[in-house]
């Protein structure tokens, strides 16, 4: 069931996701719970992920680009990408928020969640999600 019905809730986990990428390639490998990878915050089969907040994070001395988008693969690999941050600049040593609970969005199980950075490994993104099924 790619987008099962919320109303009649069964489940509602609250995770945490990360990742750093190396460069400007689209990154969907967030790591959550310490060490399982989810690839582009795809959810789990009857399964929806409301993603209530993304941060980017610039660790280092200089700018760097962060770009968010959303394909409608699960993959990443084919498809249409469509961009909600686009090359915005995040400032040395800063953050930036990109979504938050004001602006949250669904991933359902055909879709996912691609970022990437101007400079690699400069910028780590951290997601927040709601597990809905």
């Amino acid at each position: 069931m790619a987008n099962p019905n919320i109303v009649n809730l069964a489940n509602i986990y609250g995770n945490t996701a990360y990742v750093t990428p190396s460069g400007n390639t689209a990154n969907t490998s967030w790591t959550y719970n310490g060490t399982t990878a989810l690839t582009g915050l795809t959810p789990a089969a009857n399964t929806v992920n409301r993603i209530t907040s993304i941060v980017v994070s610039n660790s280092t001395s200089s700018a760097a680009s962060a770009t968010v988008a959303i394909s409608n693969n699960p993959t990443f690999a084919s498809g249409t990408a469509y961009s909600m941050a686009n090359v915005i600049s995040v400032p040395p040593n800063a953050s930036l928020v990109i979504t938050d609970k004001t602006t949250s969005f669904y991933i359902t199980e055909n879709q996912s969640v691609g970022v990437t950075s101007s400079t690699g490994s400069a910028l780590t993104y951290v997601a927040s999600f709601e597990a809905i099924s």
